[in-house]
């Protein structure tokens, strides 16, 4: 039962060492290189649902060169452990300019 236990546990430590961060980077313009502002997305039903709205060309503030980066981050991978049981989900999206 122990060895069972700890066998477990070691291939949870070891897919959770292991898992890479998705990203998707667009750029407009010439992109950004300064200062970023990051929002969180929030998802429910496993992705299919967005509950909230982040809008990248809002938060770019006019800028006519700048990136958008929308990622899962290690934090969000944490948070999407917890609430994954209720099917809700978060990505975060970078813009910067």
């Amino acid at each position: 039962m122990k060895k069972k236990a700890s066998l477990l546990f070691a291939g949870i430590l070891i897919a959770a060492s292991l898992s890479s961060c998705m990203s998707l980077t667009h750029t407009v313009g010439s992109g950004g290189l300064g200062e970023a502002e990051t929002k969180r997305q929030w998802y429910v039903l496993w992705g299919l649902v967005p509950l909230n709205d982040v809008d990248s060309k809002e938060m770019a503030a006019g800028a006519q060169n700048y990136t958008v980066k929308s990622s899962i981050t290690p934090l969000d991978f944490i948070i999407n452990i917890f609430t994954g049981i209720i099917t809700v989900y978060s990505q975060t999206v970078e813009v910067k300019k």
